[in-house]
């Protein structure tokens, strides 16, 4: 965990005293020295957790000896040329959602022994977007990144039979929620052997997160972090914004959730009129179980996104000035100007893609995959970035991940629960102590550095220690693999098998990393 805090030097007051007179002298001497260090030490803790370091927080945080590595570090053989079929899914859900179900897809064809299919995106109502994988992604490196993994295709390929040629037919099948390796060895093998494809849908969430193998683990850091590179074209746009941003300094970005589908979720409407409070109702009822959901109750426990004005609070506690630079990535906030007059106040020098995108693509669908797309680079590559909502909201939780293997980046994550009596209690009017109290929260929450993962905490926000090796590590498991790790794993594709001259076990003082 980093935490950060001033060191202050307080000068320590003489105590005059006469040695060797009297051992009663000596000994108060000592009780009162003690005391003084004491007193001191406890005066400096105190001092240094009530303060943050804007500086340090600029940069990133403490690696620890870790870095990045997803590459095999033992026997991985190649995808062989016959498969047991082909796999279909359809990736339901956001950008965020989908990209996790496109890296559950490649790890379940790997288990399988199946050719994957293209994955599907869900061309949903929400995005009125129907530009798919091939709109989004860059499909020539998704494919070539993971040759070494599983055999893809862009579509299944028609069989000659009997004379005739024909299109398999896939075998429609509905995963379990966060079904275990046991659902595709068993059920989804057998159907795909029967019919020669299956097609799963819809696949969000659809394989358990945490599996006791982490080279399967590995392997979906190898496609969400190296193989789903997005088109040129957005990968373009979201530098030339993030260049243009940085040309002024550092910028922080944030993921402002507060919007109709998360309050309506969340069930916090009290705060709004009676006519948003229709609105928000309207939309939990046709999208939502019903359940009874009392906001002070909510509120209390930290479960409502926390409002524009509440994040400027805390960053201003922390110790940022109005002259921070913000990023903000968020669909249309609810409530409109009258929720973002009191955080534009704190900190005017607000931007969105859409007033630093020269090119105007992203004014033509701002809740298209693209404008998602460029937010999510944007948030990668700033210098620190804020989510304020980590429930459901997968764009959040896959960058906090994304940004810790990209670096271990600099992230500030409120602690909900625990800012929710503060903020309470400063709508009360109990003001006294307040940026102290919010201060405290924060400095004990992690900034971006190495740390165990602990439910509910999901694999794709930390994917560590799996993802990550050391390169003077004291346990096997932890050290890097070697710089002809690529090299390895070609001659093993090309050869179709594993040479035991040259296995991806054998350690290095470098990593040369898919």
């Amino acid at each position: 965990m980093r935490r950060l805090g001033h060191r202050h030097q307080l000068k320590q007051s003489g105590v005059k005293g006469m040695f060797g007179r009297l051992s009663v002298a000596v000994i108060v001497l000592v009780i009162c020295t003690v005391s003084l260090l004491s007193t001191v030490k406890s005066n400096t803790r105190s001092l240094s957790q009530s303060e943050v370091d804007v500086d340090m927080l600029w940069g990133p945080a403490a690696s620890g000896g870790w870095r990045p590595s997803s590459a095999p570090r033992s026997e991985w053989p190649p995808p062989p040329t016959e498969t047991n079929g082909y796999l279909r899914v359809r990736c339901n859900g956001g950008l965020n959602q989908q990209r996790s179900a496109i890296c559950n897809a490649v790890l379940a064809a790997r288990i399988m022994n199946a050719t994957l299919v293209l994955p599907e995106l869900d061309a949903n109502s929400f995005w009125h977007d129907d530009s798919g994988f091939h709109g989004v992604y860059d499909v020539e490196h998704f494919i070539k990144s993971l040759r070494y993994d599983v055999q893809i295709v862009e579509s299944i390929p028609e069989i000659r039979k009997n004379g005739k040629t024909k299109k398999i037919k896939a075998f429609q099948m509905r995963p379990p929620r966060d079904a275990p390796i046991s659902w595709y060895t068993t059920e989804a093998l057998k159907k795909m052997k029967e019919h020669g494809a299956i097609y799963l849908t819809p696949f969000s969430h659809r394989l358990a997160e945490e599996i006791d193998n982490p080279e399967y683990q590995r392997l979906r850091c190898r496609v969400n972090y190296h193989a789903l590179r997005f088109k040129p074209h957005i990968m373009e746009l979201s530098n030339s914004i993030v260049n243009r941003l940085r040309s002024q300094g550092h910028f922080m970005a944030i993921h402002l959730r507060f919007e109709m589908d998360m309050l309506a979720f969340a069930g916090c409407l009290d705060i709004f009129t009676p006519e948003e409070q229709k609105v928000l109702k309207k939309y939990r009822a046709e999208n939502f179980a019903p359940k009874k959901l009392v906001y002070s109750e909510r509120r209390a426990i930290g479960k409502c996104p926390l409002t524009p004005e509440e994040v400027g609070l805390i960053l201003r506690a922390m110790g940022f000035d109005n002259s921070t630079r913000i990023y903000l990535a968020a669909g249309e906030l609810f409530g409109g100007e009258r929720f973002m007059k009191p955080f534009r106040s704190l900190f005017p020098r607000l931007e969105n893609h859409n007033t630093l995108d020269s090119t105007g693509e992203l004014a033509k669908n701002t809740r298209g995959l693209v404008g998602s797309a460029v937010d999510y680079m944007v948030c990668l590559l700033a210098d620190i970035f804020m989510p304020t909502y980590d429930g459901p909201s997968n764009f959040a939780n896959n960058l906090l991940g994304h940004r810790l293997y990209y670096g271990f980046r600099t992230n500030i994550q409120p602690d909900r629960k625990a800012l929710a009596p503060i903020f309470i209690d400063r709508e009360k009017g109990h003001t006294a102590g307040f940026e102290e109290s919010i201060r405290r929260v924060m400095l004990n929450t992690n900034f971006g550095g190495p740390h165990k993962r602990v439910s509910p905490e999901s694999f794709y926000t930390n994917s560590w220690p799996e993802c990550f090796c050391q390169i003077s590590a004291s346990n096997p498991v932890d050290k890097c693999p070697p710089d002809n790790v690529l090299d390895i794993l070609d001659s093993q594709l090309k050869t179709g098998g594993v040479d035991d001259s040259e296995s991806v076990t054998s350690n290095s003082t470098s990593v040369a990393d898919k």
